[in-house]
């Protein structure tokens, strides 16, 4: 079975559930909030902006530099985790940016969009653009004239065969879903990159696997079960059609924002060229500039959108 996309183009977020109509509460479990405990359009009805990623630290100090970058009141080191009731995910606001955590993978991001798509319907926002940023292993880094520290902007998710696809077993029923995204935000991010120093970006296509190991064809797992020659005979191939970096969360993401009316993007930075290795080797420092450069992106694009103009010094990494 084929889902396809429900957009009336009202820019409200849309839930494809009869059965939410007749729920007199609805508990957002895993985000320790709820339509009855908590005055949902009151704490969210003016949010535009929401970007999620995978550790709850780096989306923390995400918030607090886009604190700095809004040129919003105080420091922003004191910002409160809405979340703070569950250990399950954290989540900050900066103005009408919304910044949240979804942990590793297909289930535990799953699990967030869920119940973040239903607080967004619930607090009634309106014209919200969704981003995961976050990071990724690169494919061919060379041929395609890039390095270690690119960012890749996704035009289209594929599951591990290469196909634009996210499927999920519903019952006993495995359901389709389209995982393409919106290509005019991407084209808009591209754009944006252009602007900023140092900052080397391009679009591909991103592969999503449900594994960080054998998955993703790595050599040092507990587990292997090929040579390194098929290894570097299936990531040539996904090269080839079209895969420019591999992470585990971008089809179900693309999915459930395709359905639901969100304009979603997925911006993610290259740690390393999965054809030269397995293990992500950089310095701790390093690494920590290299993630900063999608946060600097998305951050130039949410000021771009709102017509402000970026503050002294905003060139700094957030500490985490």
């Amino acid at each position: 079975m084929t889902e396809t996309r429900d957009y009336s183009g009202s820019g409200l977020v849309h839930v494809k559930n009869p059965h939410l109509d007749s729920m007199e509460e609805d508990v957002l479990y895993h985000l320790d909030l709820g339509t009855k405990t908590h005055n949902l359009p009151a704490m969210f009805g003016d949010v535009k902006f929401v970007c999620v990623g995978g550790s709850p630290n780096r989306m923390r100090a995400f918030a607090q530099f886009m604190h700095k970058e809004l040129g919003l009141a105080g420091d922003g080191e004191d910002l409160a985790d809405i979340c703070a009731g569950t250990d399950r995910y954290a989540m900050y606001r900066a103005g009408p940016v919304l910044s949240i955590s979804h942990g590793m993978g297909i289930p535990s991001i799953s699990i967030m969009l869920h119940e973040l798509i239903k607080l967004l319907h619930h607090a009634k926002c309106r014209d919200v653009t969704i981003i995961r940023i976050g990071t990724s292993g690169g494919l061919a880094l060379v041929l395609t004239g890039i390095e270690a520290g690119s960012v890749v902007i996704t035009d289209m998710a594929v599951d591990s065969s290469f196909k634009p696809r996210f499927e999920q077993v519903v019952l006993d029923d495995v359901v389709v879903r389209s995982t393409e995204l919106d290509r005019d935000l991407a084209e808009e991010l591209l754009t944006c990159s252009k602007e900023i120093p140092d900052l080397p970006t391009l679009i591909g296509h991103t592969m999503c696997t449900y594994d960080f190991y054998e998955g993703q064809g790595r050599l040092d797992g507990a587990l292997c079960s090929f040579s390194s020659e098929k290894k570097l005979d299936y990531l040539k191939r996904a090269y080839d059609a079209g895969v420019r970096n591999i992470e585990m969360e971008s089809t179900a993401f693309a999915a459930l924002c395709r359905l639901c009316g969100l304009r979603a993007a997925v911006v993610c930075v290259v740690l390393l060229d999965r054809l030269e290795g397995d293990q992500i080797r950089a310095p701790r420092e390093v690494l920590r500039e290299f993630q900063h450069r999608p946060q600097r992106l998305i951050a130039a694009f949410i000021r771009k959108r709102l017509g402000l103009r970026p503050p002294a010094g905003n060139t700094l990494c957030p500490t985490e």
